[in-house]
């Protein structure tokens, strides 16, 4: 199950939210074999005062980040190798510039993996794997 933290600038959150979160879902599905109903996410909007991002470490030649930037920080149960995560890369990537638009220097990914006694999903219980 993964857990996906969106950082989106405050003023784009009302008009890319829900193409974001379906384009994130499909990639999850596509490339990291999530179950379709497995969506867990939280969009944190700030304001430009509240962001202090590079505008070109690791940008890419002659790219800059602008204040569009995006930042999915996402947090998995279950490993994946770098074939997945890769395809995940670039998934979103291709995605959110063809049908949103989005320059591709202003998309940023984290993926971190924990094991199944690092969630709770309800309850105060620890999750098992043959809970799922």
């Amino acid at each position: 199950m993964p857990f996906t933290r969106i950082s989106i600038p405050e003023h784009r959150l009302e008009g890319w939210r829900n193409m974001i979160s379906t384009v994130l879902q499909d990639a999850l599905v596509t490339t990291f074999s999530v179950p379709k109903d497995d969506c867990f996410q939280l969009f944190e909007p700030a304001s430009h005062g509240q962001r202090v991002i590079n505008p070109t470490y690791l940008a890419g030649p002659d790219s800059r980040r602008s204040d569009d930037f995006l930042l999915f920080h996402i947090t998995a149960g279950k490993p994946r190798n770098i074939e997945q995560k890769a395809a995940l890369y670039r998934y979103l990537n291709e995605r959110l510039h063809t049908e949103i638009a989005i320059d591709p220097a202003d998309i940023m990914v984290v993926v971190n993996f924990t094991q199944p006694e690092d969630w709770s999903f309800s309850h105060g219980d620890v999750f098992r794997v043959t809970d799922k």
